[in-house]
């Protein structure tokens, strides 16, 4: 069959493919310890269930407008623009069937074929697939270990010009735990006004950070909001990834273009997860709190671990639920080694390949899992490059 050059490129995301690999593995009475797939390992708590149980109960099952609920796109505004200091409005508020939507109908909107892009690598896989779909060219920069996974500004300086219609952020980043400086969002900043540039940042691991520190946005910086579309969502902080609940803020011209493209092909996000979104929002925060603290134990154990393995080197993330080991002293490529240590070890994992060219010499490691489990994943992992030369 012939198919358009929009979707020839398209490749299945890694954690997907290591996921399936995985099960049948255990089918065949494998111990498999995953630790491939970024998902909270928690359940939805409790008031955010019972809410969209109510809301079914209530009939809250009918078509809404493709924007959203109102009283859902109000509660977005005023407690994203607490967060990130910064005044919304619910009209700028777009909801979505998770997040995902919010990244590729804005590109959609914005990009034109030729238009280049630039996005972090290692980065999230839907960066490149969305720009090349909306018929851009991707650019992608180098993130930097050394500089906490954050943009290799010199690079970016080389590669920013005229021809950027678009920056993608990220931060805390997936793959790499990375949290970019407020520094290095003011570079960024000054690049995308000297040269009318779009933003895009995905900013749905914002309240996952350790250490207390916080996560800046580049959207609080000043006129930045006027050229900035933010991207979250309810599955990483409220652990709903099945409910799939997202939503975009952005200028409102640029909001009723999305709208109009979310009515043309979803048409509109289930109700009843939308009054969940509204307890998730202004119910207690207390467990959000409590899972964050959960994860950073949980990565102090398992970054503990890595770097206590020969030839193995992890810094420490400050967001996200990622660790993003440097495995470059080893005789292998990253693929091998991920495969490697899932066909030996029986843990899933995922190369630093699968989020980009600069992530050959990584692994992903998720740690949203028991700290038991890390425990037992460390030692099999250890156990496996032992017999490696490093």
């Amino acid at each position: 069959m012939n198919f358009t050059e929009r979707v020839t490129h398209l490749k299945e995301e890694g954690a997907y493919q290591v996921l399936a690999r995985a099960k049948e593995l255990e089918a065949l009475g494998r111990d498999i310890i995953h630790m491939e797939v970024g998902e909270p390992d928690f359940y939805t708590p409790e008031n955010i269930s019972q809410r969209g149980i109510k809301a079914i109960e209530d009939g809250r099952t009918r078509y809404v407008p493709p924007v959203g609920v109102k009283s859902l796109r109000e509660a977005i505004a005023e407690d994203a623009g607490k967060r990130r200091g910064i005044s919304i409005d619910p009209t700028q508020v777009i909801i979505s069937p998770g997040a995902k939507p919010n990244l590729f109908f804005p590109a959609l909107a914005v990009i034109s074929p030729g238009d280049e892009v630039i996005y972090p690598d290692p980065g999230f896989p839907t960066y490149e697939a969305m720009i090349r779909v909306a018929g851009g060219i991707p650019v992608p920069v180098p993130l930097v270990e050394e500089k906490e996974f954050s943009f290799d500004l010199e690079a970016f300086d080389q590669l920013v010009s005229d021809k950027t219609r678009m920056i993608i952020l990220n931060s805390p980043g997936n793959p790499t735990g990375g949290v970019m400086s407020l520094d290095g969002l003011k570079h960024i900043a000054d690049a995308a006004h000297k040269y009318n540039i779009w933003v895009l940042s995905d900013e749905i691991y914002l309240r996952i950070v350790f250490d207390q520190m916080e996560a800046p946005s580049i959207a609080s910086l000043p006129g930045m909001m006027e050229r900035t579309i933010i991207v979250d969502g309810f599955s990483k902080t409220y652990a709903m990834t099945g409910w799939r609940l997202g939503y975009g803020i952005m200028p409102v011209a640029l909001a009723k273009k999305v709208s109009l493209l979310l009515t043309h092909s979803i048409g509109c996000t289930a109700e009843f997860t939308q009054y969940a979104g509204i307890e998730a929002l202004t119910g207690p925060q207390t467990w959000v709190d409590e899972m964050v603290a959960s994860y950073q134990k949980r990565r102090d154990v398992l970054v503990a671990g890595l770097n206590a393995i020969p030839g193995m080197h992890c810094r420490t993330p400050l967001g996200a639920i990622y660790a993003f080991p440097n495995v470059k002293s080893f005789s292998r490529g990253s693929d091998d080694l991920a495969n490697l240590i899932l066909e030996k070890a029986n843990v899933a994992l995922l190369p630093g390949t699968s989020f980009g060219s600069y992530g050959e010499g990584y692994l992903r490691i998720v740690f949203a899992n028991s700290v038991e489990n890390i425990q037992r994943a460390l030692e099999r992992i250890g156990a496996v490059l032992s017999d490696l030369p490093a």
